[in-house]
């Protein structure tokens, strides 16, 4: 199972991390030994009864990541595909990939949080149509290289994506989902699926049932879409205190044996979101990864 973090690119109440002190935490994260680094997009953040919170541009930032580091996997978890027009999205992707040498997995999802939508002048209509005609057009493109579509958001007329990038099928697809139709079209198109955030891995029981029942409506076997999650840890010196609920935490050991549990049930790659995030609980989710993986 291989296990990675969520580099904070947001802004929170100590403000917000510039390039050079995401670029360190990721060549950190790295040299650790830690499998992968994954990156959130988003636009702005605003919520009822709290500050407006800023976040740097996702695409920018993995291209410069892409180059900065060597041998650790990029993700995104998730791209938006209603920000971007979709053919484009494919074609970024595949550019991403090959600045990476192919370790780039692209993460898609529908959307979801109304005010950035409404702030940058975007559609919040019809996300899932609009997610499902956009999978039309990244998903060949991304694999094949051309597409011919015309639906009713988004068309991509004899379409091609020249050059190729380092892999033939291009990057893997993994799609965030939980509820019916994206678990459908999860099951249609995707390489990998994720859900996330969850804690002990009993939470990802009845998540699990539920794509199961999603690939048996597709004709999949699920054993062929890789299921990743995502996971929050808490490690020692966050300010609030620990919530076994709804997170892993407790001593090194005790997290390395919460995330074994996620390998037992099946899962490839747990993607951590680490609180609080700085140099110490870094190498410290670190030990606990080593920990687990010898296992």
């Amino acid at each position: 199972m291989k296990i990675g973090i969520i580099l904070p690119i947001g802004e929170n109440d100590d403000g917000i991390l510039d390039y050079g002190q995401i670029r360190g935490y990721a060549l950190q994260a790295e040299t650790a030994g830690l499998d992968s680094l994954w990156l959130a997009d988003h636009l702005i953040y605003r919520f009822p009864e709290q500050p407006e919170r800023g976040v740097w541009e996702v695409w920018s930032l993995l291209a410069a990541l892409a180059e900065a580091t060597n041998h650790v996997e990029l993700g995104t978890l998730v791209m938006c595909t209603a920000f971007r027009n979709p053919a484009l999205l494919a074609k970024m992707a595949v550019t991403v990939d090959a600045i990476s040498s192919g370790r780039f997995t692209l993460g898609l999802g529908a959307g979801w949080h109304k005010p950035e939508f409404d702030a940058f002048g975007l559609p919040f209509d019809h996300l899932g149509s609009r997610f499902a005609e956009a999978m039309q057009i990244i998903v060949p493109l991304v694999r094949e290289g051309e597409v011919d579509f015309t639906g009713s958001y988004y068309s991509a007329p004899n379409c091609t994506i020249r050059p190729r990038g380092p892999r033939p099928n291009g990057p893997p697809i993994l799609v965030g989902a939980f509820k019916p139709r994206l678990l459908r079209l999860t099951a249609q198109h995707a390489d990998m699926w994720n859900t996330c955030w969850l804690g002990p891995a009993t939470q990802l029981d009845e998540r699990l049932t539920a794509l199961h029942e999603a690939c048996a409506e597709a004709g999949r076997d699920p054993a062929t879409l890789t299921t990743t999650v995502g996971v929050v840890v808490g490690a020692p010196g966050d300010d609030e205190p620990p919530n076994p609920e709804k997170m892993l935490c407790g001593t090194v050991e005790e997290v390395a044996a919460g995330l074994r549990a996620y390998a037992e049930r099946g899962v490839a790659h747990v993607i951590c979101y680490l609180t609080p995030f700085n140099a110490e609980s870094l190498n410290w989710l670190a030990e606990a990864a080593r920990l687990a993986r010898a296992a």
